[in-house]
């Protein structure tokens, strides 16, 4: 008989507040904090420090690399690590579209200011552009040579303050910035590139737009943010030509050198960003720091430029009085016209220091109006640091009408923070209470306790650099080993450290094991000793009458070993004790008599964790040369040595009652085996860093494991069978699926009448769902061909032999459950693959498929069935399989026949756009009439009827 295994699946993950590889941004009400969380997005409560949403994908096991924010308010674009984009719903908290284009981790996002087109660059040097309400690829922009770091959309002149959702996708401008050094300017009605920057010569790192279009600021390595002038007009009246007159290069420079703005910092640019309100301008550098530059008004610039004539005429009128200055004369005229450069307009404002490398930031986009900006205590600007951790600070800012020395204003300060929920460096050591109620985790300088049903933070306490710790027993106290040396007693209750004993003579503390009978624990550290030390009741204050008994710990025997001792582990039935040591071996000693009993060897590295089984019948140990050995206690032979990981293994944990195990490592995975028969029962895939520690719930009912990338996440056991044959079958299918992946994923070559160096190609990407979409739509095409094919042989009897009376044929199960005809059924299967997959999932159709689907396409045509989805499907089958179609004559017929029947059709939907359009734009001029009200300032008033009473002069006669 096969055996089974119950299965095991991802619970929750917490721990993480904001991972690095992401970036956070304001919500619309500049409240709520959308923030990276590895593979998921957490939406924060900035003020209060809770969490109100978690954003996932069950599909998607990549990070989060980048997230962009639409101006509808409530849609937001999350890029991923595998070049998939996610459009969430911030009020249902559900994924709406997903798109798959890009072949590298999405590195910018951008959507336009109408919130209908999406810009997205990666680390595969493509700008894709997206059809949000269409849910499908536009085009994609290849010219840059390394990753996109940067992308904003630019309107033309004639569209400033006119933005229509018709035309986005086709009008406009994008300036993009790569790791190549070049900064590029896309023209989207063209598709193509108008103007190349090469004049920066490190990385470029960053770029920002003002909001008004007319300032473009790069960062790259150097302490010199670079400022250019964007001038829109000259490009829109190029455009506007349509190749008439000729034109010279000169023409298409919209973007000139403004100057240069000297940095604070010495470090690269992580980020740059514009305030909403133009007036700001944040530098985020890689060195703790983010720099706020301040626009000078026109008027402080005047006076500034007057300020420099001024000085500028005293300097040369000093210089003619002392004879050294003969042609002043010449330039004379030059030193009254200076010029306005960009050190002249933006200047350092304010300085924020940041308590860790930050990673991303935000402005709130409520504060995009000036007047109540300047009415506000400051701006708040969102910061995401590396430590794991969100923090919003307020910049005060001068009120209108004041400068920057009148308001006399204060340093920015940190207004709040979310930091509670989180280590600061990823937790090293796990413990788990003993009815597997509490979760203990360990890092440098913080001891937090978790609750291992909710997922929330109980208890955070400080420690010194821990390496291991475990409850003891009554779960009311948690002992820590640390790097020091020492053994930390904590009372959670009280949240307060007891007390310090120095253990090991401040070399690491690298293990602590508590014993079985319950009475004590056992410490082993560098200092090449194993420490036994004894629990005791005593009171804090003997001589008063009323004091309270506290856990301490008395310290009752050493045992000197020949090595740093990096593990230890009691046996269940309290009689062995084995210890791992610095040189590869693993002595096994009598518990009560600490009198040698076995010497282990095998590994070729140190082994770094070891457990026993709850029978003491057998030892695992997992070790840094990648390699999982089970022994034998009874005779300390080797059952087997099994290579666990690619990475050196970092934890191994016995379930208790059994001889499965768990194993964790450093290449990022957990793994379950069977002691007995030596098999790999399951593999548990989630974690993104290194895996440090690993905690097995008592009959293994769940597992808990913390990781590199600061996650602490939870397997639980499910009443799900498991095969271990299928699970290999399972995972055999996903390396095949990978590695088909792989090969799809290559860059397509040019299409028809197209050069390779051309700047714009299709925006879609093979993968495992475009090739599965495409196989249903074949296997639809067959099943409807033979339905079809029935029926006519049906008719045709029946027209030949009509005194037979012929039975009709059966119609294919599929069809009778679904109720429909066969090319309705063609039709439903067509729509149901996603909007942003169909293409790729065409090009999966052979020829003789294609003409298949050109007979469906015709009768969806004649039926006026879905009109956009036909011509759609149309009309990239004719693009694609333009050659094979003009030299198939049999559909000379089948299209003449589409395209009367499709114009009709369209024609028809066109009238119904238009009506809906015109009763639309009606309702809206009604709206406005009847809701608009005119005001009138009363001075004005006042002044019309003052002037018409000075008209009126009543002058006497006089006889």
């Amino acid at each position: 008989m096969v055996k089974s295994y119950l299965r095991y699946e991802a619970r929750s993950v917490f721990g993480v507040i904001a991972s690095p590889t992401g970036n956070a941004v304001f919500d619309h009400s500049g409240k709520l904090s959308i923030t990276a969380a590895l593979e998921s997005v957490i939406v924060w409560d900035i003020k209060k420090g809770t969490q109100v949403a978690r954003w996932s994908d069950s599909d998607n096991k990549a990070e989060v690399t980048r997230i962009a924010r639409s101006p509808n308010g409530k849609d937001y674009a999350v890029g991923y690590a595998d070049g998939s984009i996610r459009l969430f719903d911030l009020t249902n908290n559900t994924v709406n579209v997903v798109l798959s284009g890009h072949r590298g981790r999405v590195s910018a996002l951008e959507f336009d200011s109408t919130g209908t087109v999406l810009a997205s660059g990666a680390r595969d040097t493509d700008i894709i552009l997206w059809d949000v309400v269409g849910e499908v690829g536009l085009y994609r922009l290849r010219g840059h040579k390394d990753e996109i770091t940067g992308i904003a959309f630019v309107a033309g002149s004639a569209a400033i303050g006119t933005a229509s959702a018709l035309h986005a996708s086709s009008a406009g401008y994008i300036v993009s910035s790569s790791k190549d050094t070049l900064v590029k300017l896309w023209d989207l009605r063209g598709r193509h590139c108008v103007q190349t920057l090469v004049t920066h010569r490190s990385e470029v790192w960053g770029l920002a737009v003002s909001p008004d279009g007319r300032l473009l600021v790069t960062g790259t390595s150097d302490m010199n943010l670079h400022v250019w002038t964007l001038d829109m007009a000259k490009l829109d009246s190029v455009a506007s030509n349509d190749g008439k007159g000729e034109t010279s290069a000169n023409d298409w420079e919209a973007i000139a050198e403004y100057g240069s703005i000297q940095r604070s910092s010495r470090d690269r640019v992580v980020e740059l960003r514009f305030h909403p309100s133009g007036l700001y301008l944040a530098c985020l550098s890689a060195d703790k720091q983010v720099e706020v530059f301040r626009s000078r008004q026109h008027a402080e610039i005047k006076k500034k430029m007057a300020r420099r004539q001024k000085r500028h005429r005293e300097k040369r009128g000093k210089d003619k009085v002392d004879g050294s200055d003969h042609d002043g004369s010449d330039h004379e005229d030059e030193a009254e016209t200076p010029t306005i450069t960009a050190a002249d307009e933006l200047t350092s404002f304010k300085v924020v220091r940041t308590s860790a490398k930050p990673v991303s930031l935000d402005f709130s986009p409520t504060e995009a109006d000036a007047t109540a900006l300047g009415r506000q205590s400051g701006m708040h600007i969102l910061v995401a640091q590396n430590n794991n951790s969100l923090h919003m600070w307020s910049v005060p800012v001068p009120p209108p009408g004041m400068t920057t020395k009148q308001a006399n204003l204060g340093e920015p300060s940190l207004a709040s923070s979310v930091e509670m929920l989180g280590h600061r460096s990823e937790p090293r050591a796990l413990a788990m209470s003993s009815d597997n109620e509490l979760i203990a985790s360990a890092a440098n300088k913080s001891l937090r306790v978790w609750n291992a049903q909710t997922g929330s933070c109980v208890r955070t306490l400080e420690c010194g650099t821990a390496i291991c710790a475990a409850f003891l027993p009554g779960d009311q106290y948690i002992v820590v080993g640390t790097k020091e040396g020492n053994l930390e007693l904590y009372d959670i209750p009280a949240a307060t450290l007891v007390e310090t004993f120095d253990a090991h003579e401040g070399t690491a503390c690298w293990t602590i094991d508590v014993r079985p009978d319950r009475k004590g624990l056992v410490s082993g550290g560098a200092d090449k000793c194993v420490k036994f030390w004894d629990f005791e009741l005593v009171r804090d204050d003997p001589s008063g009458t009323v004091s309270r008994r506290r856990m301490t710990l008395e310290h009752v025997k050493t045992l000197k070993m020949s090595d740093d001792v990096l593990a230890v582990k009691c046996s269940p039935d309290s009689r062995l004790l084995a210890v791992a040591l610095l040189d590869t071996t693993v002595k096994v000693f009598y518990a009560d008599t600490l009198k040698f009993f076995l010497s282990l060897y095998g590994h070729k590295l140190p082994v770094v964790s070891l457990d026993i089984s709850s029978d003491s019948t057998l030892l695992v140990t997992g070790s840094a040369d990648k390699s999982v050995k089970l022994w034998g206690l009874d005779f300390g032979d080797c059952h087997r040595s099994i290579l666990a990981h690619q990475e050196p293994v970092t934890a191994v944990r016995f379930v208790w009652g059994t001889h499965y195990f768990f194993s964790a490592g450093k290449d990022k995975l957990v793994q379950q085996w069977n002691g007995d028969n030596f098999q790999r029962i399951q593999r548990l895939e989630g974690c993104h860093g290194d895996v440090w520690a690993l905690a097995v719930a008592k009959h293994g009912n769940f597992i808990v494991a913390s990781s590199q990338d600061r996650s602490i996440r939870i397997w639980e056991k499910t009443e799900e069978p498991l095969f271990i044959e299928e699970e290999r079958e399972r995972e055999l299918e996903e390396m095949y699926d990978r590695g088909l992946e792989e090969s799809l994923d290559r860059p397509e070559p040019a299409a028809d009448g197209a050069e390779e160096g051309d700047e714009t190609q299709r925006a879609g990407k093979a993968t495992m769902e475009t090739l599965k979409a495409g196989e249903r739509i074949m296997e639809a095409l067959d099943i409807a061909d033979e339905e079809r094919r029935k029926w006519a042989a049906f008719e045709d009897q029946k027209r030949r032999m009509p005194q037979l009376n012929p039975a009709p044929p059966d119609s294919n199960p599929i069809l009778q459950f679904e109720r429909i005809t066969a090319e309705a059924y063609v039709l439903r299967t067509v729509e149901r693959v996603r909007a942003a997959d169909l293409e790729d999932a065409l090009l999966v159709l052979p020829f003789t498929h294609v003409l298949s689907l050109m007979t469906y396409v015709d009768h969806w045509a004649c039926r006026e069935w879905n009109t956009a989805l036909t011509c759609r499907v149309l009309f990239f089958m004719l693009k694609t399989h333009q050659n094979q179609i003009v030299a198939t004559r049999s559909m000379r017929a089948q299209l003449a026949s589409i395209r009367t029947h499709l114009r009709a059709g369209v024609r028809a939907q066109r009238d119904h756009v238009g009506y809906n359009l015109a009763a639309l734009q009606s309702l809206r001029a009604d709206w406005e009439a009847n809701a608009t009200a005119e005001f009138f300032d009363e001075k004005d008033i006042q002044g019309i009827l003052d002037a018409q009473l000075k008209k009126r002069k009543f002058t006497g006669l006089k006889a």
